[in-house]
């Protein structure tokens, strides 16, 4: 993906022993504020990815994000599949949701994005920053178990990883479990967490 997308941000600094921990979907009850709960232990910062409709939806929720310290992204306002939408609806979701969010972070959902809409995007709204991941949970897949999740992290995290996650209800039966684990791992072997 990054050979096909070169213009995107895949990473960060590989000379840093940081991660940048991402979830996308919120914000939402239950599992948002879980979330935040958890990073505080850790000291963690992170950067939020979320949909328009959601922060009209829980705006208590979105500004407990906030007043944490936490980063926030746009994910578009209806979590649109870039892939199944045309460039003009796609932009005006996009703009709807910054609107809300104000970020200059944005991420496609499903990571699936027409190149087309990359340069409609870099063309409209030049200082957008299109932010996609090196490392990906799974914590979404419901196929999967906790462990699995666990070890897609920690096996391929490493300085300057971008990670995924997902704090919706889909993502929580491993989430809610793999979160701890993973970051009092990487906390232990000397990684920072940091925000985008």
């Amino acid at each position: 993906m990054q050979w096909f997308y070169p213009t995107l941000t895949f990473h960060k600094n590989r000379k840093e022993k940081s991660i940048y921990l991402t979830f996308d979907d919120g914000p939402i009850p239950v599992v948002t504020p879980y979330v935040l709960n958890t990073l505080k232990k850790f000291n963690a910062k992170a950067t939020f990815f979320c949909i328009g409709e959601n922060i009209d939806k829980h705006p208590k929720i979105y500004a407990d994000v906030i007043s944490e310290g936490h980063t926030i992204g746009n994910h578009t306002y209806n979590h649109l599949k870039g892939w199944n939408t045309n460039n003009n609806d796609y932009l005006n979701n996009i703009k709807k949701c910054s609107e809300l969010t104000g970020s200059k972070l944005f991420r496609p959902p499903y990571g699936r994005i027409k190149k087309s809409q990359i340069s409609a995007i870099k063309e409209q709204i030049p200082e957008t920053e299109i932010v996609m991941w090196d490392v990906l949970s799974g914590d979404f897949d419901q196929t999967i178990t906790t462990q699995t999740c666990i070890n897609n992290v920690l096996k391929n995290s490493r300085n300057g990883s971008i990670i995924v996650f997902h704090d919706s209800i889909k993502a929580f039966d491993r989430l809610e479990h793999s979160l701890p684990v993973i970051l009092e791992h990487l906390s232990n072997n000397g990684f920072t967490f940091k925000v985008l």
